[in-house]
């Protein structure tokens, strides 16, 4: 078969860590190119449409834009930087035929920074080096030069990998220079270098073939189909065929097709081999699957992704408070909702249980569950979550574990600190650099397991002042096990309502977690006890009346304030016998055995159990 290539057109993906400016990047080259009106508003971060993505100030999902330079359309894939949603870059970097590198000026080449450019070359994308926040005091470009010149020698696949260029910029600022303190106007010298350095798309003759590397759903349109065209041409009404991963064969007629400009699809007539397109009218149609014309239909080679490392279980609310704040409690509700993440978040595994009301999910780590439930705690569901766990596997005989790299910034003083909390978690120090000012990074490799609950413990031991990543290396043999470290419950031993006067009793005996006026139930969390067994504690108690009272004694009370847990702290908190219950407006911590009696008989069956 013949090949040619598209002068017309570019795709490349940007791809970094977590925080080193990829959306900002994206938000200067839309402005620049004009893809705006004059007198539109559009904000910042553009491309970053998600409520959560928005509040928590990273991207989620990767998605596509376009912009046009001297004639030239350059599709641009936006794609997470963090971790656990290394899923999403899997899976779209198929798409393109280059790479932007983001690296920061400061910090350098990070953990995620080699997972995404791992995956970058091992798909042949040919990379361009982007050093950015060039404008910050601390920059240390030259360091982070040859530090990205050694990251590339560790991973390329082939010599010609090591044949890339370097340019400068200030995504902030909306400029890029070729030289290390120049003086930058504009993005023009990285647009100049994407139509030289990105090679343009290979075009297969031959009729219609289309790899889908991403799916979007519409209330009007049904499942709309992302993907790259690899070969032939497509319309709307083409007749076309889907190939599934056990090569069975559905027939379809394509409705809508459409291309990407700035923010906006485009509804075109026709689309090439080369374009990035949207496609209508498929009903079943799933990630990783081929869209083929009748003529030829051949399966493209699907989409390889990791295998995820945390698992929790997510079931019906069966608290005394369940069904009051929810809208969708049911497990047929749970269920649905649950399966249809599945076809779009690839990375995701979802299983059934020996019980129709609870099912087990799996990511990529916790902040990957979290999005989930947080997502759909928005939705109105109302369900309970159990503590993360890492998942093992026995290879040989042998019990095999998930491992991480974690790399912490942080300062001399919490030296100390952290290596006592990381040894009790299995943590092994692999590398440590003192930059001499007082700025110290660590590396370890740490199992999975010794990862969660760890990130509160981080922040409270260095008082918010250091950062941690992560990033898979993959299955070794079990480490061995670890003590938990963290304090019993103060449970409460009483249905009602808190007052003042009991949880003051409580803040006796540790941290609570609720303010007066909470209603509570027997069993609920109420907050942390100062020893390291569970306390029951009666919350809703009132001051006996008497005749002798003090007209100011009651005001005189004053409560510490309430600790509030955010999701990710309550998933974090919690130990095996107990849950996080969630609902749109609430998110409480509960035992798994709700009375007294009933947790007092299970620990004595289990003590009964260890001494047989």
């Amino acid at each position: 078969m013949g090949q040619t290539h598209r002068d017309d057109i570019r795709n490349i993906a940007i791809v970094a860590h977590v925080d080193h400016g990829k959306t900002s990047l994206v938000d200067a080259m839309l402005k620049q190119s004009k893809v705006f009106r004059d007198n539109q508003q559009v904000g910042q971060f553009i491309m970053d449409q998600n409520v959560l993505e928005r509040e928590k100030g990273i991207t989620i999902l990767a998605k596509n834009t376009a912009v046009i330079y001297k004639a030239v359309k350059i599709n641009i894939i936006d794609t997470p930087g963090h971790a656990d949603f290394s899923g999403e870059v899997e899976r779209v970097v198929n798409m393109a035929d280059g790479c932007l590198l983001l690296v920061d000026s400061v910090e350098g080449p990070m953990p995620q920074t080699k997972f995404v450019l791992r995956q970058a070359l091992m798909k042949g994308l040919k990379p361009i080096v982007v050093i950015n926040k060039i404008d910050r005091s601390s920059s240390r470009i030259d360091e982070v030069v040859r530090a990205t010149q050694d990251l590339f020698l560790e991973l390329v696949t082939n010599a010609d990998q090591l044949d890339f260029p370097v340019l400068y910029a200030s995504a902030r600022d909306g400029t890029a220079v070729t030289e290390p303190g120049a003086e930058g106007k504009d993005l023009v010298p990285l647009f100049e270098c994407i139509l030289q350095q990105v090679p343009p798309p290979t075009i297969e003759e031959g009729p219609f073939q289309m790899l889908v590397c991403s799916l979007d759903y519409d209330s009007y349109k049904g499942k709309i189909a992302i993907g790259r065209i690899s070969r032939g041409k497509v319309s709307p009404h083409d007749v076309v065929v889907t190939i599934n991963r056990d090569g069975n064969i559905t027939q379809h007629e394509v409705g809508q097709v459409f291309t990407y400009l700035g923010l906006n699809r485009l509804e075109v007539e026709e689309a090439q081999a080369g374009d990035i397109v949207a496609i209508t009218g498929l009903k079943k149609v799933s990630i990783g699957e081929t869209i083929a014309s009748p003529e030829r239909p051949e399966a493209l080679p699907g989409i390889y992704i990791s295998e995820p490392t945390v698992k929790m279980t997510l079931g019906v609310n069966n608290s005394p408070f369940a069904g009051r704040e929810g809208r969708f409690c049911t497990s047929r509700q749970l269920r649905e909702r649950l399966y249809h993440e599945l076809e779009t978040n690839i990375a995701l595994q979802v299983h059934d249980t020996e019980s129709a009301d609870v099912f087990l999910v799996a990511g990529r780590g916790e902040l990957h569950l979290a999005i989930l439930i947080e997502t759909m705690r928005r939705e109105g569901y109302e369900f309970q979550v159990s503590k993360p766990e890492a998942i093992t596997k026995v290879v040989d005989g042998k019990l095999m574990e998930p491992v991480e790299a974690l790399t912490i910034d942080t300062r001399e003083e919490y030296i100390g600190v952290l290596s006592e909390i990381l040894s009790n978690r299995q943590a092994q120090l692999t590398n440590m650099h003192n930059d001499g000012k007082g700025n110290v990074r660590m590396e370890f490799r740490i199992p999975t397991r010794g990862l969660i609950g760890f990130t509160s413990a981080f922040l409270t031991a260095t008082r918010g002042e250091s950062i941690m990543n992560t990033l898979f290396l993959g299955y070794e043999p079990w480490y061995g096990d670890m003590e938990s470290d963290r304090n019993g419950a103060l449970v409460s031993a009483a249905d009602g309502v808190a007052v003042t006067y009991g949880l003051n009793h409580a803040q006796g005996r540790g941290i609570t977690f609720i303010e007066p006026g909470t209603h509570v139930y027997e069993g609920m969390i109420v907050g942390l006890n100062s020893r390291v067994q569970d306390m029951a504690v009666n919350v809703c108690k009132e001051k006996k009346q008497t005749n002798v009272r003090s007209s100011t004694s009651d005001i005189a009370v004053k409560l510490t304030p309430a600790v509030k847990l955010s999701l990710e702290q309550a998933l974090d908190f919690i130990k095996e016998d107990e849950l996080v219950e969630i609902t749109p407006k609430s998110i409480r911590l509960r035992k798994k055995l709700l009375t007294q009696s009933e947790r007092l008989k299970a620990r004595h069956l289990a003590q009964v159990a260890e001494e047989e």
